[in-house]
């Protein structure tokens, strides 16, 4: 196996989930016991200014080996992985010389990699394939991103031949519950402009992405004996399934693609005293990502005007902004990651991230920090999935990238 592929295989083996409900900083141990192997790790390959803050964040150096001034670029990546399915015990599968057909990731289980539901497997025949064994998360999100940017950076620390500019490091802790921001030190990372290797397909790029909040929901009922129930009781599971359906049914992510918004019900849990609903609220547009809010908020209105005051709460966190407001004053970091890519025969796709990233965070703190993809597939999700060969062109599209910012 070529050297990214030999660490994304180490890496996926730390358990690293983040917890939104945590108040530790970072928000789980596992994190900060992956994070001290790999600063260890850069150490031991010849990267400077090794640094690992309180918060869980690495950064390194590699310095300059060029006299002319050219600007100082950063690669990011995130260590956690979703708290929504496990990354614990993670066991991936490698498939290699993909046939086109059914992969069985759990026999015992009935568990199936098809391309019938996936049909962008049909893209890698021929090449290896890393999944999961169908009971965690694989990791690739983003493991991947960690794995190509130490592989291009040793491959350039073995290579000093090779003329480049300061490039700087990084790899933040709590990317999924939407946290890198509130501790991300920029004047200590000193770069002029950065890319994330957060994405997914090979060849996707993403410079825009959702505006987005999360609303957490509680509905108050009262509980008494039911036989008794009546004028008494106040169910508020009863009152939550009411509240679920003023949401427009279209407007999820089920029935949604491109530029179109969505509410997500992500979470509901509660008994007749009391239910608790998570939502995700998610929109490019500005304006509208406000009105999604609002009528969010006006709906819980509506349930303590018909059921009386305090029946239900609801408490909003903002947790990104879409970057393509920040991006478009420095567009030509855009166009050289198109024209890196195009160099070494990857078809850019460039498309709006459904979803959020560091750079979403970061380019609000003033670090422009669009987004190159990792090569992962299914992300959050026991099918996640990710071919090898998308892995080594990252690692190709990341040295390209420093030698066209070498040339300026």
């Amino acid at each position: 196996m070529s050297k990214v592929i030999e660490k994304f295989i180490k890496y996926v083996k730390y358990d690293t989930r983040s917890d939104e409900d945590s108040k530790t900083i970072p928000t789980t141990v596992g994190q900060i016991k992956f994070a001290k192997e790999l600063a260890e790790e850069l150490r031991s390959i010849g990267m400077k200014d090794v640094f690992l803050s309180d918060a869980g964040h690495i950064m390194a150096t590699l310095p300059s080996n060029i006299e002319r001034e050219v600007p100082t670029i950063g690669f990011i990546a995130h260590m956690d992985t979703s708290p929504e399915i496990s990354g614990s015990n993670v066991n991936p599968k490698i498939v290699e010389n993909y046939n086109g057909e059914d992969i069985i990731l759990n026999e015992e289980k009935s568990i199936i990699l098809s391309p019938k539901e996936y049909p962008e497997l049909r893209n890698y025949v021929g090449k290896t394939i890393i999944t999961t064994d169908g009971t965690t998360l694989l990791g690739a999100d983003d493991k991947a991103g960690i794995a190509e940017i130490i592989t291009a950076m040793e491959f350039l620390l073995q290579n000093p031949k090779i003329e480049h500019g300061a490039i700087r490091v990084a790899f933040t802790s709590d990317e999924e519950v939407g946290k890198v921001g509130n501790h991300f030190d920029i004047e200590k990372f000193n770069s002029d402009l950065a890319y994330t290797v957060d994405g997914e397909a090979i060849g996707e790029f993403r410079y825009e992405n959702f505006n987005a909040a999360s609303a957490k929901i509680i509905i108050n009922g009262r509980n008494v004996q039911p036989g008794d129930g009546k004028g008494k009781m106040i169910n508020s599971l009863r009152i939550a399934t009411e509240l679920v359906n003023m949401f427009p049914e279209k407007e999820i992510p089920e029935n949604t693609e491109g530029y179109e918004g969505f509410y997500h019900l992500v979470s509901i849990k509660g008994k007749v005293e009391e239910t608790k609903l998570h939502y995700f609220i998610r929109d490019f547009d500005d304006k509208k990502f406000e009105e999604r809010r609002s009528f969010t908020i006006e709906k819980v209105k509506i349930i303590n005007k018909k059921y009386g005051p305090g029946t239900a709460t609801i408490e909003i966190t903002e947790e990104y902004r879409n970057m393509k407001n920040k991006i478009e004053a420095v567009k030509y970091i855009v166009d050289i990651a198109i024209q890196a890519m195009k160099e070494v025969n990857i078809f850019p796709n460039v498309e709006p991230l459904r979803g959020g990233s560091d750079g979403a965070r970061l380019s609000y703190m003033g670090l422009p920090t669009p987004s190159l993809f990792a090569g992962g597939h299914n992300f959050h999700s026991k099918y996640e999935y990710i071919s090898t060969y998308s892995m080594e062109k990252a690692v190709e599209v990341i040295l390209k990238i420093i030698e066209l910012f070498a040339e300026i």
